[in-house]
């Protein structure tokens, strides 16, 4: 269990991890990003999966106020995604950073 800060990190992570359709009681929860896992690694790719994240964090994650979402390819066959965003009840600025694998 994470408190505070820490939770909204997890719970993010979560809902970026998630596929909707994959909870059986909120078909619609998580992040459409999957989707372009087996797309080309490009920067069009990139922007869309940071689109879909975007989405999907402002719709299910109510405790934070986002940002800004970059992504880009790099050599080695991934994404890299940069998440900037605000804690509301703090008004702490925060950035999560992740790799995902990418096709292509």
């Amino acid at each position: 269990m994470s408190e505070h800060e820490a939770n909204i990190r997890d719970c993010m992570t979560i809902i970026l991890g998630t596929k909707p359709g994959e909870r059986q009681m909120m078909p619609e929860f998580g992040c459409r990003a999957y989707e372009m896992m087996f797309a080309p690694n490009t920067p069009s790719t990139a922007y869309m999966i940071s689109a879909h994240i975007k989405e999907a964090l402002v719709r299910w994650e109510p405790r934070i106020e986002v940002s800004d979402v970059d992504a880009f390819p790099d050599s080695a066959g991934k994404i890299r995604v940069q998440i900037s965003y605000t804690i509301r009840s703090t008004q702490s600025a925060q950035e999560l950073s992740m790799l995902l694998t990418a096709g292509g």
